[in-house]
């Protein structure tokens, strides 16, 4: 592969080019000897052709070597300049077969020398694509994983008390048919949860965008968690800036993003705990933060918190208890987003913070 581009390169564009240049040199001389000698013969009437037909041999005979050696030196340096440029490039296309064939792990170790060309700028591109795209891999699989262990287990749990009350070893009890309703209910909220990314993921083709107020949309959803916060009693901190109010955006899918990190924050602090919810004006735009007291995610953890059914907390019996599948924050992001917002999470000693920012009303 690597000869015949290079053949090809070489013969194609380079060789043509030389021939065509030595042919009109050689020519062009033939045309000044002729005509040197038509003059000495008009002018000075003489006619010295032997002396003439010598003359043309010794510049053919000088020419022929000076372009054969011209030649071989110009084959020379362009097969090295050709080598030096379909390196990378070789690199590239071999590697790429193993990322098409599913490996993903494989990468093009370039020398630096490389770096500041276009070879080696493409190099580092798909490099950093193949990285990318181990990345989502992983995600894949676990996202596949995940969900088949959040169907399969209120899937065995009714397999298994339908199993009983059919060959009535459960006798049928009104507690028995509210579990089997919670089960129900589990794998209702996992479908409606999947059926919300995935219009999260449309929502930047479907936003009916107008000038709307944050703090009212922050209200509504916390006048709707209120007795939620007061069942654990929570103390809600409000931190809100009056200059951090108005923003373009679309009101249901503002406040499906809000709902969710509002849940999140309930869901997640200790009973008496503390939830701040906090707006201010940066220059990038409104930001809102959701705080929360609580323990602290390991700091390997926060990149990931956006991810589709990822969980900081890898115990499946606290996820269950709390109802969540790991769905929530992966929407908030791919709404804002869509709004042309951010999002953002931290956490430390004083708790967890969770923040999105979305642009000015124009």
């Amino acid at each position: 592969m690597r000869q015949r581009y290079l053949w090809k390169l070489l013969v194609g564009h380079f060789v043509p080019i030389f021939a065509i240049f030595s042919f009109a040199v050689w020519q062009e001389v033939d045309r000044r000897a002729d005509q040197y000698y038509r003059e000495l013969v008009l002018h000075f009437h003489v006619a010295p052709r032997k002396e003439h037909l010598a003359f043309l041999q010794s510049i053919h005979h000088s020419m022929f070597w000076g372009v054969l050696v011209a030649l071989i030196f110009t084959l020379f340096f362009t097969y090295l300049l050709t080598t030096w440029v379909l390196n990378p490039l070789l690199k590239v296309t071999a590697v790429t077969r193993k990322v098409a064939g599913g490996d993903y792990s494989e990468r093009i170790d370039l020398a630096s020398r490389y770096s500041r060309y276009e070879g080696g700028q493409l190099a580092y591109a798909f490099n950093h694509m193949a990285d990318n795209l181990e990345k989502i891999e992983k995600l894949r699989k676990n996202m596949v994983a995940d969900i088949s262990h959040e169907l399969r287990t209120p899937l065995t749990n009714l397999r298994g008390y339908l199993e009983g009350l059919s060959d009535e070893v459960i006798p049928p009890s009104p507690e028995t048919f509210r579990m089997l309703e919670q089960e129900v209910l589990r794998l209702v909220n996992l479908v409606e949860d999947l059926q919300q990314l995935a219009k999260a993921d449309a929502a930047l083709v479907f936003l009916n965008r107008r000038e709307l107020s944050l703090h009212d949309l922050l209200g509504q959803i916390m006048d709707l968690y209120r007795p939620n916060y007061q069942e654990k009693e929570l103390v809600v901190d409000w931190r809100l800036d009056p200059a951090a109010d108005l923003v373009t955006g679309d009101p249901d899918k503002l406040l499906q993003a809000i709902r969710n990190l509002v849940d999140n924050a309930w869901k997640y602090t200790p009973t008496k705990g503390t939830v701040t919810i906090a707006t201010q004006r940066t220059p990038e735009g409104v930001k809102t933060v959701v705080a929360n007291t609580g323990p602290v995610i390991a700091a390997q953890d926060v990149p990931y918190l956006f991810e589709r059914f990822f969980r900081a907390d890898r115990s499946r019996a606290r996820a269950r208890e709390a109802g969540g599948a790991g769905i929530g924050l992966a929407i908030v992001k791919e709404l804002i987003e869509a709004h042309g917002g951010t999002v953002g999470a931290a956490s430390d000693g004083d708790g967890t913070r969770v923040w999105f920012t979305l642009p000015l009303a124009k």
